[in-house]
């Protein structure tokens, strides 16, 4: 789902439809995580899509690796983990983190218990999705205040249909 951002009009501005459909977008995201977390909650972990995360996690040499990812796309509407990836040090390229809707890192930890993941995945995904949900919001209030024509109080007169 990962686009280039909104279409600009001739004025510089963005496109109030484009914004719109960046905050659907984002909206789509937030959910499909929401499944996500509610997978990871109510389902016994090997049972779930974040299991490859959790046995990178746990298995992984501390002395070696510092950080595993779980990087995920949502694909019709649903969250889809693509990789998970550990890290000795450093930070994701530009390009991978751009790649992909959402990515949820957490510490190589041997002996992590799996309730443990569960707190400390949904968290950080919990994160990811208020993340989400903000953006969709600031999108939809610039589009109502570029609509207004004056660029302020978007707030007051949101058309948010979702």
């Amino acid at each position: 789902m990962s686009g280039s951002g909104p279409r600009r009009g001739s004025n510089g501005e963005p496109d109030p439809e484009e914004l719109r459909e960046e905050a659907t977008e984002y909206e789509t995201i937030a959910d499909a995580l929401e499944d996500l977390v509610e997978e990871l909650r109510d389902e016994p972990l090997r049972q779930t899509r974040l299991e490859g995360l959790f046995d990178e996690a746990t298995t992984s040499n501390p002395n070696i690796w510092n950080t595993v990812t779980a990087f995920i796309d949502v694909e019709d509407g649903e969250a889809v983990v693509t990789d998970e990836s550990k890290l000795a040090e450093g930070s994701w390229a530009p390009e991978i983190v751009e790649g992909c809707d959402a990515m949820v890192t957490i510490d190589v930890q041997r002996g992590l218990m799996p309730d443990d993941f569960t707190y400390l995945v949904g968290k950080k995904l919990q994160d990811e999705i208020d993340e989400f949900r903000r953006r969709a919001a600031k999108a939809r209030q610039r589009a109502a205040a570029l609509e207004d024509g004056d660029g302020t109080d978007a707030e007051s007169n949101s058309n948010d249909d979702t």
